[in-house]
């Protein structure tokens, strides 16, 4: 359900500005929507697990202010972003 090393690696050089740059708020929706993913392919085999959508849910309500962030500084990089990640609006 973890990310590893060097899928979040993989991740921050695409979404960032640099190798190091995990604090940039598409960095950060990436990465979230990529344990999302990863979260709900696990509730197909485990249904009952509700600790674990707990989480899920906080995942999704923190990746749905980062995007409010977004959309209310520039509504280009919340288009650019929501395009490229595949989130619906």
């Amino acid at each position: 359900m973890n990310l590893t090393k060097e899928e979040k690696l993989e991740i921050i050089k695409k979404y960032g500005d640099n190798d190091q740059d995990s604090g940039k708020a598409e960095v950060q929706i990436a990465l979230l929507t990529t344990r999302i993913n990863k979260l709900t392919d696990h509730f197909g085999e485990h249904k009952k697990d509700h600790a674990s959508r707990r989480g899920l849910m906080q995942m999704v309500g923190k990746r749905r202010r980062l995007l409010d962030y977004i959309a209310g500084k520039d509504i280009e990089r919340y288009r650019a972003i929501i395009k490229e990640l595949n989130l619906r609006k």
